[in-house]
């Protein structure tokens, strides 16, 4: 990866975590940390003053929690991808989050390589699904409410072809493009043509809300 390093923002109460995360990260000459907040008030002041291109936000912080702070960012400067940090304890809220728009989360105990590859997917404009903590916490979700949502979202989704469909499936199972094009025999760049596709069709602001539909929907079951 060439070009200007992603800047980031950690926003996390807890100092040992956010010195974790900051080390991690900071591992990779493509990711430079330009802040971090104990809260999220103090975190939307951060993004405003370093234009941050990633937020990290705990979801559980005092002053402003994640989720408020997530809201806000998205209203006044949508470009920052958010990326919900979490732990299984916490499932309602995190799907509340992917709901509203947020790029993603990661467990607080997820593997180094996985929270750089997630800051990456985010900042390339791909929300990332950890594909193993995402199919709990889905699975979570739609088993709760699949006799209420299921119709409508297979509604939406005969409205694709055939091949977005397959595409589709392959967002709600997590996959990336690059994981995505080599399942279905595609360029990396023709899955992206597609995952826009199917978002406008879909309505959906980003692939986190498509896989969701996705699930609804039976595709991948």
């Amino acid at each position: 990866m060439t070009g200007a390093p992603i800047r980031v923002v950690i926003a996390d109460d807890e100092p040992l975590i956010r010195a974790g995360i900051r080390m991690i990260l900071t591992s990779d000459r493509q990711i430079e940390v330009v802040a971090e907040a104990s809260n999220g008030r103090e975190a939307i002041e951060l993004v405003r003053a370093h234009g941050a291109d990633v937020v990290l936000l705990d979801i559980q912080m005092p002053v402003m929690d994640g989720l408020t702070a997530m809201r806000e960012l998205r209203r006044a400067m949508p470009s920052a991808r958010v990326v919900i940090l979490t732990t299984f304890g916490e499932r309602e809220n995190v799907l509340r989050a992917l709901e509203s728009g947020g790029a993603g989360f990661l467990l607080k105990d997820t593997a180094p390589a996985e929270l750089i590859g997630a800051v990456r997917a985010a900042a390339a404009g791909d929300a990332y699904l950890s594909p193993a903590a995402t199919r709990h916490v889905v699975d979570q979700f739609t088993s709760g409410r699949a006799a209420a949502r299921s119709e409508v979202a297979r509604s939406r989704v005969a409205q694709l072809s055939a091949r977005e469909r397959d595409v589709l499936s392959l967002l709600g199972e997590g996959l990336s493009n690059a994981d995505a094009g080599r399942r279905l025999h595609m360029s990396e760049a023709t899955v992206k043509t597609y995952v826009s596709r199917i978002l406008a069709k879909l309505e959906c602001d980003n692939r986190v809300q498509a896989a969701l539909l996705a699930r609804d929907a039976g595709l991948g079951d």
